[in-house]
C-alpha cells in the first residue's frame, strides 16, 4: 500500500474550491488504495473534521516553510516510508518540490518551482530561452516606476515580484497613480515588479504532466473586470481556431520544458496578439476558481488527483484525454461597494440541475468593499453543458438572475 505525503491538503468549507480540491484529492487517493498522511496548520485542520477523518495520519506542519517541511519530513521518514509528496497550493508548491527531492521521489526540481514563483526571473529566463514577453524592471523606488512607465507607457502593471489571486496587481497609466499602486505591490523588501501592458485577448492553459511530458487538457478563455486584472469569469474549452490553440499550446509545452517543470498540474497564463503568443505567468499548480472541477466535468474519465499520483508511483500511464468532450464555465458575484440589504433567486440559482459548484459568502447586512483582487470576489457560479457556448449562456442567465441590492455606506 503506497504513503502519499500530501503538504498543505486540508482547508475548511467556507474557502471555496480550496477544499473542493481537497475533497477530490483525498478521494481519489484513496480509491487507488493509499495511504494519506495529511499536513497542514493547526488552524486548517481543525476547520477539516471531516477531511482528517479519512486520513490515515494528521500532523500539523507549515505548507509554506519549505526548511520546516524537509525537517519533518527527515524525521518521519525514519520509521516510516513515503512514496510520494503532493501539494495543491501556490505557496506550498516549492515546499512539495524540497520534500520530494530531499527523499529521492519523483517531483519537479525546487529550483524549477522557485524560478516561477519569482515572476521576473522567470519572465527573463523565458526571454533568454525565445520566448515573447513583455519587457520589465524590478522597480525600488516610485521614480523608477515611473521612469519605466514614461518609457514603455502609455500603460503599465505594478506588481508584486511574488503573490497570487491577483493581490496588489494594478494598471497604471499616469504617473499620479504610481504612488498608490507601488505601496500595495511592494514586498517585504520593498521591489516592485513593473511591466508593459500586453494588449491582447488573455487565456490560461491548464494542464498534466505524464512520464515528464506536458499534456495540455484545455485553453481557457478569460473574462477581466473592466480596467482591472479581477477575473470575473472563465469558459473552457476556449473558442478558437485551431490554428491559434495549437499554437498557444506550443508555446506553453515548450515554455514549460524550457522552464524544467515535470510533473503534476501545471496552469500557465497568455496573450494571443498580433505578434503570436505572449507567456504570462506559470505556475506548479492546477489552476483556481473551480477550473480543476470544470476540467474534470470536461473530461468525465479523468481523475486531475489520482492521475498525478499515478505518475509519481510510475504506474502504467493511461492515455489522456485530448478533447474536451463537454464545455463548462464560472462566473463570479461582485456587487458594488457597500452593504446588503436584501439577496434574491440565490437558492435557486445555486439548486439549477446545471450548476458544478455554488458559493455565496454573503448575507444582509454584509459589508462589501472594492473588488482589488480575486480575493474581493463574494461567491461563484460553476456550470457544465455539453459545449461551452451553452455552460457561459447559462451561467451568464444564472448570475443575473441572483439580485443583491447593496446600500452605499
Amino acid at each position: 500500500m503506497p504513503t502519499v505525503l500530501v503538504i498543505g491538503g486540508a482547508a475548511p468549507r467556507e474557502s471555496g474550491f480550496v477544499r473542493d480540491i481537497c475533497d477530490r484529492a483525498m478521494d481519489q487517493f484513496r480509491k487507488r488504495g493509499a495511504r494519506v498522511v495529511l499536513t497542514d496548520t493547526r488552524e486548517n485542520l481543525a476547520a477539516a473534521p471531516e477531511l482528517t477523518a479519512l486520513a490515515d495520519e494528521v500532523h500539523e506542519l507549515d505548507f509554506a516553510d519549505p526548511a520546516a517541511c524537509r525537517a519533518w519530513a527527515a524525521r518521519y521518514t525514519r520509521h516510516s516510508p513515503v512514496h510520494a509528496v503532493v501539494g495543491y497550493r501556490e505557496y506550498a508548491a516549492l515546499s512539495v518540490a524540497s520534500v520530494a527531492a530531499q527523499l529521492g521521489l519523483p517531483g519537479n526540481p525546487p529550483e524549477a518551482v522557485q524560478l516561477v514563483r519569482t515572476k521576473d526571473e522567470c519572465r527573463e529566463h523565458l526571454r533568454r530561452h525565445g520566448f515573447r514577453q513583455p519587457r520589465l524592471r524590478i522597480c525600488a523606488t516610485e521614480q523608477e516606476a515611473a521612469d519605466f512607465l514614461r518609457a514603455h507607457g502609455p500603460t503599465v502593471v505594478v506588481k508584486p515580484r511574488r503573490g497570487s489571486s491577483s493581490e496588489g496587481v494594478t494598471r497604471v497609466a499616469d504617473p499620479e497613480s504610481m504612488a498608490a499602486a507601488f505601496r500595495a505591490a511592494q514586498d517585504p523588501d520593498g521591489l516592485v515588479l513593473v511591466e508593459e501592458f500586453v494588449h491582447g485577448r488573455e487565456f490560461s492553459v491548464e494542464g498534466l504532466f505524464s512520464e515528464g511530458t506536458p499534456h495540455v487538457l484545455a485553453v481557457t478563455a478569460k473574462t477581466l473586470a473592466a480596467g482591472a486584472f479581477v477575473e470575473m469569469g472563465h469558459v473552457l474549452p476556449a473558442d478558437l481556431p485551431a490554428d491559434q490553440e495549437a499554437e498557444i499550446v506550443a508555446a506553453v509545452t515548450a515554455a514549460l520544458r524550457a522552464i524544467g517543470l515535470r510533473r503534476g498540474h501545471f496552469h500557465v497564463e497568455c496573450w494571443l496578439t498580433r505578434e503570436g503568443v505572449v507567456l504570462g505567468e506559470a505556475h506548479a499548480r492546477q489552476g483556481g476558481d473551480w477550473i480543476h472541477a470544470m476540467l474534470e466535468w470536461c473530461h468525465p474519465a479523468l481523475d486531475l488527483y489520482g492521475r498525478w499520483l499515478d505518475d509519481l508511483l510510475g504506474a502504467e500511464p493511461a492515455a489522456l484525454p485530448v478533447r474536451a468532450e463537454r464545455g463548462a464555465a464560472v462566473r463570479f458575484l461582485a456587487p458594488p461597494a457597500g452593504v446588503v440589504s436584501s439577496i434574491d433567486g440565490w437558492p435557486e440559482a445555486a439548486g439549477d440541475p446545471a450548476v458544478l459548484a455554488a458559493t455565496c459568502t454573503l448575507s444582509v447586512g454584509s459589508r462589501i468593499g472594492p473588488v482589488g483582487s480575486n480575493l474581493d470576489r463574494h461567491g461563484a457560479i460553476a456550470v457544465g453543458a455539453p459545449d461551452a457556448a451553452s455552460a457561459a449562456a447559462k451561467a451568464e442567465r444564472l448570475l443575473d438572475s441572483v439580485r443583491i441590492e447593496v446600500a452605499r455606506s
